[in-house]
């Protein structure tokens, strides 16, 4: 028998660690990779490097490949399709993908399929924003109804393309209008916390549910993820699972379907952003869950029985590693090692810059306490901002 070969498009962490979910099963993967240099470029032994916006190159790349998958959701929509016409499976598809690529395709489905998201609109000027922001102003309020958050309708990640407005002065001068890119205006939400869905769904329709996660986010960036939500009532918990489940069938989602979700003071949950593929709030699933995310995508895109994703421990915690102004890591290993045998440090390989995710660590155990301090503490010391 011939194991299959997955095609993966993007060669960034996620990549990286997809790969190292489908040695055990002995899949065979072959990258798409923009350097040399790139995280899963360095531990994928077929990489080819290339333009994933170039159709010539993913047709060529697709040859040879029983199924392609991503690492990013920014590869052309219209080349997807000319993908599925040539007879790859693309997974997901595109008119599963383009709700992840596009945030106002996303809120216009959701809105048809009744899922609670934020009040929105796409905006063409200041003086829209402005008028939107006036919309959300019930009778008898003061004020303008400022501030709003402007999205870029493509593109943006962990914070970027998005712009908090304040006024209208703000609005006028807003970067994605000197730029004539479509805009995304939305309330600002107020919210109690950041929580996170994240689903596996197959072509065949099985799907699996992790439990739902806390997400805590600092300048706009991921830091920590607490797996399950402390406090989260069972009701609330249940009804996020079940809409992530729902908007992975609705939009035919195939492989993982991450639903970032706003927890409101009111009690209600809103839709935040949809990400189809292996997502940050998952990461805590390598060590604290019975099958990883990345394990289940694998299944998932080659229509296997999909894996048990229930938590192994109590608590799970992940802290991300981001870059500092202390280069060598692998030196910090010894006292993060020492200190806390159980630890469970992922490096991605990356050159070390201020701000950017270098790698994350996994800590588990009974005490939420105890899990969020040690994983606060190694990402601390990796990073330099820790030194005893």
């Amino acid at each position: 028998m011939t194991f299959p070969v997955v095609g993966m498009v993007g060669g960034g962490q996620l990549a990286r660690m997809t790969h190292e979910a489908g040695i055990p099963l002995g899949i065979k993967f072959k990258l798409l990779s923009d350097t040399p240099q790139d995280s899963a470029a360095q531990v994928v032994s077929d990489v080819v490097i290339g333009d994933y916006r170039d159709l010539d190159t993913l047709r060529d790349f697709a040859r040879g490949c029983d199924v392609i998958t991503f690492d990013h959701e920014h590869v052309p929509t219209e080349h997807l399709r000319a993908l599925e016409a040539d007879g790859i499976p693309v997974r997901p598809g595109p008119d599963a993908l383009v709700h992840a690529q596009d945030k106002g395709v996303m809120r216009a489905k959701l809105d048809e399929i009744g899922v609670p998201c934020p009040r929105h609109r796409i905006v063409s000027d200041a003086d829209d924003v402005a008028a939107f922001a006036a919309e959300g102003l019930a009778e008898g309020d003061e004020g303008d109804g400022f501030p709003v958050i402007l999205k870029t309708v493509r593109g943006g990640y962990d914070g970027k393309g998005v712009w908090f407005i304040r006024s209208a002065a703000d609005a006028a001068l807003a970067e994605p209008f000197r730029a004539g890119v479509p805009v995304l205006a939305e309330e600002k939400v107020d919210f109690v916390r950041e929580l996170a869905a994240n689903v596996v769904r197959s072509p065949h329709g099985q799907a699996v549910a992790y439990p739902v996660v806390e997400s805590r986010q600092v300048d706009g960036v991921c830091d920590t993820v607490i797996a399950p939500a402390p406090g989260i009532a069972d009701g609330l918990a249940l009804q996020a699972g079940e809409l992530a489940l729902r908007i992975a069938k609705e939009l035919g989602v195939v492989g993982h379907l991450a639903v970032e979700l706003f927890e409101t003071r009111d009690g209600r949950i809103l839709v935040n952003e949809l990400a189809m593929r292996p997502h940050n709030s998952g990461h805590w699933t390598q060590d604290g869950a019975i099958t990883s995310q990345f394990a289940n995508h694998v299944r998932a895109v080659l229509d296997l029985p999909l894996g048990d994703p229930r938590p192994r421990a109590k608590w799970t915690v992940m802290a991300n590693v981001l870059g500092g102004d202390y280069p060598d890591m692998y030196s910090a290993y010894l006292h993060c090692m020492a200190r806390d045998p159980q630890l469970k440090i992922h490096m991605y390989g990356k050159d070390v810059k201020p701000g950017r995710k270098v790698g994350h660590v996994n800590t588990y155990g009974d005490d939420l306490d105890d899990v969020l301090e040690r994983a606060h503490h190694a990402a601390g010391y990796l990073r330099g901002t820790i030194t005893e």
